[in-house]
């Protein structure tokens, strides 16, 4: 695989997401964050637990052809490992991240997807994308409220930190949503696929930040997106969601969660010589 990587975290914040990736394996991954003032019970933070799992997550992936639910539950589960005996890492408040990965077995392209990162896929001319959209169908009246509270005002940030905590009441449950944080069963409800590597003419992992362009402000559609990928880069890509979000300070014109989120593509170019 050819790989492109660019990754643009929010201003003035430390980025949250993370990728990696060589010849046969991407993996791209978001960390969960937290309302200010928000204590998540872990001493690392939710960027040392990013760089972890997906640094695992990748290793597995790379040195053998265990499924890839495998190679996250592993990962998973080592990562836990590392800080269990330091931090409360079964909290519903500890780090958490969603995770988006792709792998080329001979002429098998395999894909995984937990949580609300993209998996964009051309194969043929058509563009297909897979979105685990769980965690968009919980707390949906406290996400009301914070985005009909006004941005910088007190009642926002209470707004926030009640969204925070109604979404991880539900997170990694039965009826909830499901990502990657201390338990390893979670792997297994990821969304995966595969076809002939021969037939994909380019794939994208995207996070939720990097996905703006079509979800939240509506510029262009997923087929127009791989397009801008293809006669561009991640970086052209990056720069209008950047450009898109500095031009609605008050989220206004396009309600959302917060101004500026961390944003992260890996575009495989090609997927195979």
């Amino acid at each position: 695989m050819l790989v492109d990587v660019a990754s643009y975290p929010r201003p003035q914040g430390s980025n949250e997401d993370f990728a990696l990736s060589n010849s046969t394996v991407a993996v791209v991954l978001d960390g969960a964050g937290m309302a200010p003032g928000m204590k998540s019970g872990c001493r690392h933070g939710v960027a040392w637990y990013v760089e972890q799992l997906g640094t695992r997550l990748h290793r597995e992936a790379a040195r053998g052809d265990a499924p890839l639910t495998t190679c996250l539950a592993t990962a998973i589960e080592s990562t836990a490992s590392l800080h269990r005996d330091t931090c409360v890492v079964d909290d519903p408040l500890s780090p958490s991240a969603t995770v988006s990965m792709a792998r080329v077995r001979g002429d098998v392209f395999e894909w995984l997807a937990l949580g609300d990162c993209t998996v964009l896929i051309q194969s043929n001319g058509a563009v297909t994308a897979t979105t685990d959209d769980r965690l968009a169908q919980v707390a949906p009246h406290a996400r009301e409220t914070l985005v009909r509270a006004v941005p910088g005002s007190p009642e926002r940030q209470r707004a926030h930190e009640a969204l925070v905590q109604e979404e991880r009441s539900q997170r990694n449950v039965q009826g909830g949503y499901w990502v990657a944080a201390a338990d390893p069963t979670a792997a297994s409800q990821a969304l995966t696929g595969s076809e002939s590597a021969s037939r994909v003419q380019g794939a994208a992992l995207l996070t939720d930040g990097a996905g703006r362009l079509v979800t939240t402000f509506r510029s262009t559609d997923w087929q127009g997106y791989m397009a801008l990928l293809r006669h561009g880069d991640p970086e052209d890509v990056l720069r209008q969601v950047r450009e898109a979000e500095a031009s609605d300070p008050d989220l206004s014109r396009w309600p959302r969660s917060k101004q500026h989120d961390d944003a992260t593509i890996a575009y495989i170019r090609q997927v195979c010589c």
